[in-house]
């Protein structure tokens, strides 16, 4: 993000989206570490939101959900995620694809998205409105 405010700076506007997760905004048992550092990534996003929104630059964050990767697959090879029990915990009842966080960030940049700042939008079917 460093790099990136330097030439947003210099042009005078700018979007940046940082990635997250879905344990940037819930906890579960065992995952300390990770949902620490995720949570960070909101705090960051917010505060550099709140700096840089003046000068025309937006700041935003995703918060992706269980989503069919390489990763979660191997997750569910290793036995470490069940892939039925993760679809189940889904509102939506499936996992989510990287063409939908894509989509996500493509919004979150784009002019449909000028007055969104310092959010940390969930991507996640649902999991987090229960």
């Amino acid at each position: 993000m460093k790099h990136e405010l330097r030439h947003m700076r210099a042009q005078g506007n700018g979007a940046v989206v940082n990635c997250s997760s879905l344990g940037g905004l819930v906890g579960v048992p065992g995952r300390a570490s990770y949902h620490a550092s995720k949570h960070g990534v909101i705090g960051l996003t917010t505060s550099a939101a709140l700096e840089y929104a003046p000068r025309g630059i937006r700041i935003n964050a995703i918060c992706p959900g269980t989503i069919d990767t390489p990763m979660v697959g191997d997750m569910i090879a290793k036995g470490e995620l069940d892939r039925a029990e993760a679809e189940a915990n889904q509102p939506i009842n499936r996992l989510g694809t990287a063409e939908e966080i894509a989509q996500a960030v493509l919004w979150l940049c784009s002019p449909g998205a000028g007055f969104v700042i310092g959010v940390a939008l969930p991507v996640d079917g649902g999991y987090v409105a229960r």
